[in-house]
């Protein structure tokens, strides 16, 4: 849990930018850049200086006043950008170290475990802990020293990082830092009920602070203004009926994950043992967070941290932090086709290939010829390295991407639209000539939207059709939608202002999404047509005729049972013979979405399969006069027509001339 300085901010799934000093930064690389020079270094090691500003400078441009500002520092602050998934290089110690190892400064370090005489304990209380927060991960870094200002923020910094990264905002995981001479172990993990957890929170201030139970203290942070980073945090166990706790064999409470740690242990300057917890939800994101913590500032420690048991009630007992690394090995050759470097091995030898790897701490890094596979050791701090194509990514950004030779491609690839995207292209530019006006509408509906407003039964838990939202973060986006229907009655209830004299047409050509067992991916994607006509009357002639102009223009003749002898010869000879193996015709059908008696199913037959004994007749759309019920539902005051077509339907492969 956060500093009680640390301002709000929010996780977008953007890059993260660090902020550091840069005369601390060059002090601790052992040399001075200018900035051009720094520019191309973090360039050639795949981050980007964003920005070179001041805290003075950063309030003034936040118009804060010049009182203020005058109290601010003037040293140069260098803003980096850096990947998403590098998170050992989001504190000062992690980016000079990298950079100190990139530019042949020193080695890359080897991370252990030092065993103390007797290993802490951290119990945890799973029957209880496994409703709200089921994991933890602990360490203990000894003999830190907090007395540089510097190595203070940027512990408190690195964590606020993560917590915005890879921990997502702490749903995922939430960091706990404590000083261990104010403790008493064993330490327990367990979930109790709100009105049970009493402590003083960090946020409280030295004279005249307060105690809180857990319920009151999450309703203080949602109200008061000083606390109004942590507001969001709440959300995440509020309505709980347990609340997570963590506390040491007195009964102290060390934090309340993920929202604040406990006053009383503190990290402050004269803290020299470090105990830290990692409460998560997902075991596997609470290790990388833990081995990241520690290993970054293990530098104050020898690269030496002392192991925790973690022991679960079940008996399974989890020494952490793991510190592992791991081992992968790529073809070398491989590596140089990626690159781009094939054309000769001198571009790219063994012994380079090797150089430019630990370059990028990925170390040791050995060639075997006989196999011709490179093998490298990555470390605890380098999650991110998942594939053999991530260790051919590090070998490129050592290599330099300005220095891999330009050609031209050996094969000539010219873009296409796919026939799915052409057909539907063409498609939407038939509608919007017969007048039809095209709207884009969200993807993710309201399920009351989807069923009950349409006057849809929904079906059983056991048949939905329907992929639903796991966690959706608002009531109006709960799950995919299965009909096109939704967002379209919706556009006309939020643009009431349309005159409807003349008619209002409105029309859409994207996806609804089924759930489909079959799928690798357990759904489906089903491309639709929907049009809509609002007029003084329903118009139902209007989207009937529509109806017809799309399936003239895929070719499709009417069944002469349908079309009766409406058809000239001329109309006759577009069809026959170019595609005479479909047909398809209006039957009506009594659904509860439209008028009863001005509804009816779009029906497309095979006569191929006709001819063959087999199934023919499929179902391919719906259209009619949209039901006064459903119209009051979206509030929508004149009659309307609606039809709804499955594109692919009559955009699949024919026989053709």
């Amino acid at each position: 849990p956060s500093s009680p300085a640390s301002p709000r901010r929010v996780w977008i799934g953007t890059m993260p930018t660090v902020r550091l000093d840069r005369d601390h930064l060059f002090e601790r690389l052992g040399e001075t850049y200018t900035q051009e020079e720094f520019e191309l270094l973090c360039f050639e090691f795949g981050i980007e200086l964003d920005d070179v500003t001041s805290e003075a400078e950063t309030a003034r441009e936040m118009g804060a006043k010049e009182e203020v500002v005058a109290k601010l520092s003037d040293r140069t602050i260098y803003c980096i950008d850096v990947p998403a998934n590098r998170y050992d290089i989001l504190c000062m110690e992690g980016m000079a170290r990298a950079l100190r190892i990139f530019t042949g400064k020193e080695r890359p370090p080897s991370f252990a475990l030092a065993e103390p005489g007797e290993r802490l304990a951290m119990r945890v209380e799973s029957a209880s802990v496994d409703k709200i927060r089921p994991f933890v991960a602990c360490a203990v870094l000894r003999n830190v020293s907090f007395e540089d200002e510097r190595v203070y923020d940027s512990f408190i910094e690195l964590q606020e990082k993560l917590h915005q990264n890879v921990c997502r905002r702490r749903t995922l995981v939430a960091i706990g830092t404590h000083d261990l001479a104010t403790l008493r172990p064993p330490f327990e993990y367990r979930a109790l009920a709100p009105e049970t957890i009493a402590f003083m929170p960090l946020t409280e201030p030295d004279e005249g602070g307060r105690s809180f139970d857990a319920k009151s203290l999450l309703d203080h942070y949602r109200a008061a203004p000083e606390c109004k980073h942590l507001k969001p945090y709440t959300n995440i166990i509020y309505e709980s009926e347990v609340y997570p706790v963590i506390t040491d064999s007195t009964g102290l409470v060390l934090s309340l994950p993920p929202i604040i740690n406990g006053k009383a242990s503190r990290i402050q300057r004269h803290t020299k043992d470090v105990f830290v917890e990692c409460t998560a939800t997902d075991e596997t994101k609470a290790n990388i967070v833990c081995d990241t913590v520690v290993a970054m500032f293990s530098e104050y420690c020898n690269f030496e941290v002392e192991p925790v048991d973690v022991i679960y009630a079940n008996g399974r007992r989890e020494t952490t932090p793991k510190l592992t690394s791991r081992e992968y090995s790529v073809a070398l050759k491989l590596v140089r086709e990626t690159i781009g470097l094939a054309d000769g091995d001198d571009l790219l030898p063994p012994d380079k290939a090797c150089a430019l790897l630990e370059r990028m701490q990925l170390a040791p890094a050995t060639y075997e010829a006989a196999t011709d596979l490179v093998t490298v050791r990555v470390p605890c701090t380098r999650s991110d390295i998942m594939h053999a194509v991530d260790v051919i990514e590090d070998v490129a950004i050592a290599y330099g991407y300005n220095n891999v030779p330009e050609k031209l491609p050996a094969t000539l690839c010219v873009g296409a639209p796919t026939p799915q995207n052409l057909f539907c292209d063409l498609l939407r530019d038939e509608v919007a000539r017969a007048g039809y006006m095209e709207i884009l509408t969200h993807g993710l509906c309201n399920t009351e939207e989807n069923y009950d407003k349409l006057r849809i039964p929904r079906p059983p838990k056991d048949a939905l059709d329907a992929v639903l939202l796991a966690n959706p973060q608002s009531e109006e986006f709960e799950q995919c939608r299965t009909t096109l229907l939704v967002g379209a009655l919706k556009t006309l209830q939020h643009n009431k202002s349309l005159a409807v004299k003349g008619g209002i047409k409105l029309f859409e050509v994207s996806d609804v999404v089924f759930r489909d067992p079959t799928a690798d991916v357990g759904a489906r994607n089903e491309r639709r047509l929907v049009a809509t006509h609002t007029n003084l009357t329903a118009g139902f002639e209007v989207i009937h005729g529509l109806l017809d102009r799309v399936m003239t223009c895929a070719q499709i003749p009417p069944a002469h049972a349908y079309a009766g002898d409406s058809l000239t010869k001329d109309d006759t000879a577009y069809f026959v013979p170019k595609f005479d193996d479909l047909e398809y015709a209006v039957e009506p059908a009594d659904l509860p979405t439209f008028f009863p008696g001005r509804s009816a199913h779009v029906v497309l037959y095979d006569l191929a399969k006709q001819r063959a004994g087999q199934p023919h007749k499929t179902v391919i759309g719906k259209l009619g006069v949209v039901h006064p019920l459903v119209l009051a539902n979206f509030e929508i005051d004149f009659p309307t027509s609606a039809l709804e077509l499955q594109v692919d339907a009559i955009r699949q492969p024919r026989s053709s001339s």
